[in-house]
């Protein structure tokens, strides 16, 4: 920062003085040129009557005049005569020096030609260094037999200025620029200084709690005060990544408790029975339950790594869900006819209502069978006997909303929002249904996610129903 203000200082400084000393300098050669067109009228005037002067240029006044005029403009007046040697100078002691030598051919050709001379010369070495020099001819005019007018240049008027006033001018100016910048500069540092520790703090607290979280200390969060810029912004934003590591760490710390407890429980009760078996602790005429209770735990057990499989696969980054398009009510009917068998067990009688023609979706068949036969094997399981489960398909809105409705006991409303995460079972489910594993609904959850789709449950009035969507095709 202290660079960009030090580059625009010195480009603002140098376009500043340019432009004054270019001013400056205009102004002044218009002066000597007005100095100069003063003297040489006035010259005129005294060649051409010169009792005015009493003695012509040669006089006392006139000398008088051209030193006059000297004083006033701060310059030097050189009168030439005839157009380029120097006849008289009002520089003092060095006019005898100047008196008598000639003005460089140029000037006084441009002079003839033009009426004027303006730039910066040494005039052919009559000084030392270079001068601004501005020169008009005198002339002298009559008018002939005929009336016509003529005008005869007879010498040359120069006033001639040092370039030592515009020289201080431009030191002053860039005195005031380097003064200024410097001041402007330790300001700027003081300010800069602050401000980089004032938000390089919260960074580097950032960057600690990072380094802590690397740690497994996911209790750290970062002061973000009253900030309101973006500093402050960031440190929200960290806050709230930080809480939401810190979940996924709570989640995961979870997840492992209940798999460990999933698979603990039908473990132990395998190496119990197994145990009995082999110590004779169980009698022989029980050894075929024991062995029973062995296979049906085995099962399970198969079952909860057959299902925490198809999570995996279901979480996985490789996953892409397939699109393409299928009939959802003849995906729903198939899965009902495969669970024929249970509904019969339970004495369940089933309604449906479905659209006379076919209801065409987007998405993975293979994936939505499963989200079915999960949805409707919990509604068989968890219905009270001789109840009725109703499935119903609306198309609605660009998307179809399948519902399964069971009729059995209902779920407290301070379960239905957990219904969706793993391993979860209510106390009174846990005990009656052995079978489940508590993955179904997450896994339902999981593919209708991937699918970019929503699912609902109301429990109320003796009935449950879950609810999704799909995308019509």
């Amino acid at each position: 920062m202290a660079g960009m203000i030090l580059i625009s200082f010195a480009l603002l400084g140098a376009a500043f003085i340019t432009l004054s000393y270019q001013y400056v300098v205009r102004e002044k050669q218009s002066t000597l040129e007005r100095n100069a067109q003063s003297v040489a009228d006035y010259t005129s005037q005294a060649l051409t009557q010169p009792e005015i002067l009493g003695g012509g240029l040669s006089s006392d006044k006139y000398a008088l005049y051209v030193n006059s005029v000297a004083d006033v403009a701060d310059a030097y007046v050189l009168i030439c005569f005839p157009s380029d040697v120097v006849y008289l100078s009002s520089l003092g002691e060095l006019s005898r020096s100047i008196v008598g030598r000639r003005l460089p051919s140029e000037v006084v050709n441009q002079v003839s030609v033009t009426g004027s001379y303006s730039a910066m010369t040494t005039l052919g070495g009559i000084f030392p260094e270079k001068r601004m020099v501005a020169a008009k001819p005198i002339v002298l005019q009559g008018v002939t037999t005929g009336g016509e007018l003529i005008q005869q240049q007879l010498g040359t008027a120069l006033v001639v200025a040092e370039t030592s006033s515009i020289t201080g001018l431009w030191q002053d100016f860039s005195n005031i620029f380097f003064f200024t910048s410097a001041v402007v500069l330790c300001i700027a540092f003081v300010t800069t200084s602050v401000t980089s520790l004032q938000q390089t703090r919260p960074l580097k607290e950032m960057a600690a709690a990072a380094r802590k979280f690397g740690h497994g200390e996911f209790d750290i969060r970062v002061e973000a005060g009253t900030r309101r810029d973006e500093v402050g912004e960031l440190a929200l934003a960290f806050n709230a990544m930080a809480d939401s590591l810190a979940k996924s760490e709570a989640k995961r710390s979870e997840f492992v408790a209940n798999i460990s407890h999933e698979l603990k429980t039908p473990m132990t009760t395998i190496a119990g029975f197994a145990d009995g078996i082999l110590d004779g602790t169980i009698p022989k005429e029980k050894e075929a339950d024991a062995l029973q209770t062995i296979s049906s735990e085995t099962r399970r057990l198969s079952r909860l790594v057959r299902r925490m499989l198809d999570l995996s696969r279901l979480q996985s980054a490789e996953n892409v869900t397939a699109q393409e398009q299928f009939d959802v009510s003849e995906i729903l009917v198939r899965v009902l006819v495969s669970l024929e068998t249970k509904i019969n067990a339970r004495g369940l009688d089933v309604e449906t209502h479905l659209p006379d023609g076919p209801v065409m979706v987007w998405g993975d068949p293979d994936a939505i069978t499963q989200v079915c036969y999960n949805l409707l094997d919990n509604a068989i399981k968890f219905s009270k006997e001789q109840g009725l489960i109703t499935l119903t398909v609306v198309p609605k809105v660009g998307k179809a909303h399948v519902s399964i409705r069971n009729e059995g006991d209902v779920i407290p409303p301070g379960e239905l929002s957990m219904l969706f995460d793993r391993f979860h079972k209510s106390d009174k489910s846990r005990s009656e249904d052995r079978e489940g594993v508590g993955l179904g609904l997450y896994i339902v959850k999981t593919i209708l996610n991937n699918h970019k789709e929503n699912i609902s449950v109301t429990s109320e009035n003796g009935a449950t129903e879950f609810t999704f969507t799909l995308t019509l095709a």
